[in-house]
């Protein structure tokens, strides 16, 4: 009997074996259940910033090429300089000043004294103050020569990430209208990065058949009365919308008829005086939001 035993138990253990291996459900083959995400490396971030009332806009494709679009006021250059420093951003391979309103560029100059930049946008137009002066200097000191952002300009940042400017489209009086409008595409998701464009150049957008329909949009100044018209959010046509703007602002952004008309077509919106810095990732397929707080 203890012969049989031992025989019928090795049976036994011979035919679990058997059935693991057929099954193909080895200690090796097991699903990771670390934290490492197995999409790793395939993934666009785009971080609104939060700069208090001003704008910035930080994209880190999947091989991890970045884009800088402004960068605050001038009291936010140390701001901008930890949150480099926070995103492990080491250089920067393109950065676009949208126009020279001081609480796009401030913190620029501090930027590029800090980070090496390989290319650099603004749209053809100038300013007599300050800080568009020191932002000059930054760029002049590091040997950089200005390139200019104006509608038709677009490259790829990466394998699948393309960039457009669908504006300027013109010449403008008001420096607002000169700003360069980016559009960010990685896969079937996208971004319309708007800067300070106001009505004007939004119908000059619109006139010109760019393809302006985005996932998520930049709302136009901040929220003000100026921009994001109702022609332009219905050609937008985004499922999100973030406002870049500081508490307690003097100017009373975002206005209540922005909110409004952001409302009615069923846009989701985030904030950065209430939600902090916002960071969407992209697969190319589907977006994942987080807020700061």
């Amino acid at each position: 009997m203890k012969t049989s035993k031992s025989t019928y138990l090795k049976m036994i253990t011979m035919l679990a074996a058997l059935v693991i291996l057929i099954s193909g459900c080895s200690i090796g083959s097991m699903p990771d259940s670390g934290t490492t995400d197995p999409a790793n490396g395939q993934k666009l971030k785009v971080y609104f910033l939060d700069v208090g009332q001003g704008a910035s806009q930080l994209i880190v494709t999947p091989s991890g090429k970045t884009m800088l679009i402004d960068a605050g006021n001038n009291d936010k250059e140390q701001v901008m300089l930890d949150y480099l420093k926070k995103y492990h951003i080491s250089k920067l391979d393109v950065v676009i000043g949208t126009h020279p309103d001081a609480d796009h560029i401030g913190g620029l100059d501090k930027v590029i004294d800090n980070i090496p930049v390989s290319t650099i946008y603004m749209p053809k137009v100038q300013s007599n103050t300050k800080t568009f002066e020191s932002l000059l200097k930054s760029i002049k000191n590091k040997g950089l020569k200005v390139k200019t952002a104006k509608a038709g300009v677009s490259w790829d940042l990466d394998d699948q990430v393309h960039v457009e400017m669908l504006a300027p489209q013109g010449t403008y009086e008001d420096t607002n209208n000169m700003s360069a409008v980016v559009k960010v595409t990685y896969g079937n998701t996208s971004f319309l990065l708007t800067g300070d464009a106001e009505a004007e150049s939004e119908k000059a957008m619109i006139a010109s058949g760019a393809d302006l329909q985005s996932d998520v949009l930049l709302v136009g100044h901040h929220g003000s009365n100026s921009s994001t018209t109702q022609k332009f959010l219905k050609e937008a046509n985004p499922k999100y919308a973030v406002i870049q703007v500081g508490k307690d602002n003097k100017y009373g952004h975002p206005k209540s008829a922005v909110l409004n008309r952001l409302q009615k077509q069923g846009v989701e919106v985030y904030r950065n005086d209430s939600q902090g810095t916002i960071e969407f990732t992209s697969d190319g397929e589907s977006l994942h939001i987080v807020t700061e707080r």
